[in-house]
């Protein structure tokens, strides 16, 4: 037979839930949206420099999650120019452009800060 006995409550966990209902980290995600686009302009190549100053973000809250969109709005003929910089693109003369990773390398600081801060105030007791 296994007996078990348990004195206490659940009075931290209940207010830890609470707060976590309160939570808004919009804040944060707006801080490292903003140093994203620097870092993405910082890290975008650079010819005219009109792709580099198209940098922009988003910050949508769904139902149980929030998500942090990068934009470039520097399209030529329809065609978006961070993209064919990023991954490469084919020439009219049926050469090929290799493309260089420059977001991934720009962002993947902010990513790590930004992850950091917003677990620091989840877990803030």
């Amino acid at each position: 037979m296994i007996t078990l006995n348990w004195d206490g409550n659940f009075g931290r966990s209940e207010s830890f839930l609470k707060r976590l209902l309160k939570l808004d980290i919009r804040d944060i995600l707006d801080k490292y949206g903003q140093k994203g686009v620097e870092q993405l302009r910082a890290y975008t190549p650079k010819d005219s420099g009109n792709t580099a100053d198209a940098w922009g973000y988003q910050v949508e809250m769904g139902h149980n999650h929030y998500t942090v969109h990068f934009t470039n709005d520097n399209f030529n003929k329809g065609v978006p120019i961070a993209i064919i910089l990023q991954y490469g693109h084919a020439t009219r003369n049926g050469g090929y452009v290799q493309g260089i990773d420059y977001i991934n390398p720009a962002l993947q600081s902010v990513f790590e800060e930004m992850a950091n801060e917003a677990w620091k105030e989840v877990t803030k007791v």
